[in-house]
């Protein structure tokens, strides 16, 4: 049996669950429609009025959100409370046009940091736990999230943020940490760092990760795993949800628990917007149905991934979402080709490389052009420079049977690919696609 924070909600039967959904949308959709103009508007473009809404059943009435509306109402428009009772702000790391800025009410604050508190609870820890927070700090949720469920947990907090990777290891070292938060590329980056200062896994004191914020594999699970000598769980969420907690894993590790209590999620068809039966792929969208300042509706987040509600030996009954395949922007068209950055980290790992790889996309002569550099392994620095030719055909190969298309692959000597201490930058896409 699992390890709960919450008992009684994170082991709700299944129809108590959808009772409390029903019951906290409808006064949600009231909320929204009567404090944000942005959504009344598109709710009454559809022709759907707040008293059409009587349970999740009347959900798929409601218009979608997406992060385009976002950047349209910029900054204030979402905002369904007064500034004064607005206690805090996060941002999106907005890689194109205006950033998105998530409103907190401390109720909104409160309820964030308890689905934090139930993910660390889930991974093992207690009170008695000295849990390590690499994640950013500032306006990234990742940092906040995880710092506020430690303190409600009771752990000893250690504010670390990202970066300063000797200071990391000198703290978690010396005051013993037991649980690591930070993005799964620091991860495995702290673990590279520590075999080179020659400790092995079993030196340090960690029992478990909680790892989010980035797209990672099974395989990339298993590397950190062993080079840290914990359990790596995965944690996910969205700054437009509040952040990291709307969903964890259990010590199953086998998809990640939603707080249904606190958001439905849907699985829709990205193309004609159609809500998908269950265990159906498609897009994840969510609607928050606790959140004060920022409550958003049917939000589209572009996370391709599977729900199932298949019984978990955990005893929670919140449905699982699987780990996010890609997304349905980022995901690359190469020559036709839909390419997802993770199928090729997969097979990276699975040929006993180390997740540290750029792909290059341009397109040359009206064709695009498919480059990935990988580091070598130190160990295969003494190789012929045929070897070495050997080894980038045999891995363009196997990159080729994973996504449909050849790359051509370059083994690079090891260190030379930047390291990232908050979310890894894997594409570089030269093709100049969009405006």
């Amino acid at each position: 049996m699992g390890r709960y924070y919450q008992k009684e909600i994170e082991t709700m039967p299944v129809e108590e669950i959808r009772k409390l959904q029903s019951v906290k949308l409808v006064k949600q959709v009231k909320h929204v429609y009567e404090n944000v103009p942005y959504y009344r508007g598109l709710m009454d473009k559809k022709g759907v009025r707040p008293e059409d809404v009587h349970g999740i059943e009347d959900l798929r009435k409601l218009p979608f959100l997406s992060k385009s509306d976002l950047r349209e109402t910029y900054p204030y428009g979402m905002l369904a409370v007064p500034i004064s009772d607005c206690v805090r702000i996060h941002s999106t790391s907005g890689t194109t046009g205006k950033r998105v800025i998530a409103y907190y009410t401390q109720h909104d604050v409160d309820l964030w940091e308890e689905c934090c508190a139930r993910a660390i609870v889930a991974a093992g820890g207690t009170r008695d736990d000295v849990l390590q927070v690499a994640y950013g700090y500032g306006l990234f949720t990742g940092g906040a999230g995880l710092h506020g469920g430690s303190h409600k947990v009771g752990c000893l907090t250690l504010p670390m943020s990202s970066g300063n990777t000797e200071r990391q290891i000198q703290f978690m070292m010396d005051l013993k940490s037991t649980i690591i938060c930070c993005t799964p590329s620091y991860a495995a980056y702290i673990g590279e760092s520590l075999k080179e200062q020659g400790y092995k896994p079993e030196d340090n004191s960690l029992k478990a990760g909680i790892f989010g914020a980035e797209p990672w594999t099974e395989e990339m699970r298993r590397d950190i795993e062993k080079s840290l000598g914990i359990k790596a769980y995965d944690i996910y969420g969205l700054t437009e949800t509040s952040g990291p907690g709307v969903a964890f894993e259990c010590e199953e590790q086998n998809g990640m628990h939603i707080n249904e209590d606190h958001f439905i999620a849907e699985i829709i068809d990205p193309d004609t917007g159609e809500v998908l039966p269950e265990g159906s792929k498609g897009e994840l969208v969510f609607t928050s149905l606790d959140k004060q300042a920022f409550p958003l509706l049917r939000y589209r987040t572009r996370d391709i991934c599977v729900l199932s509600r298949e019984k978990c030996s955990c005893g929670r009954t919140f449905v699982r979402m699987a780990k996010p395949m890609g997304r349905s922007d980022d995901m690359l068209i190469i020559r036709g080709v839909n390419v997802f950055p993770s199928q090729v980290e997969t097979v990276l790992l699975a040929e006993g490389y180390a997740p540290n790889y750029r792909i290059e996309i341009d397109r040359v002569n009206n064709t695009d052009t498919f480059d990935v550099f990988v580091e070598l392994l130190p160990e295969q620095l003494a190789d012929t420079p045929e070897g070495v030719i050997q080894r980038e055909k045999a891995l363009a190969a196997a990159v080729t049977t994973m996504v449909g298309i050849r790359p051509a692959v370059h083994l690079v000597p090891p260190k030379t690919i930047a390291r990232s201490e908050g979310k890894a930058v894997r594409v570089t896409d030269k093709r100049k696609l969009h405006d």
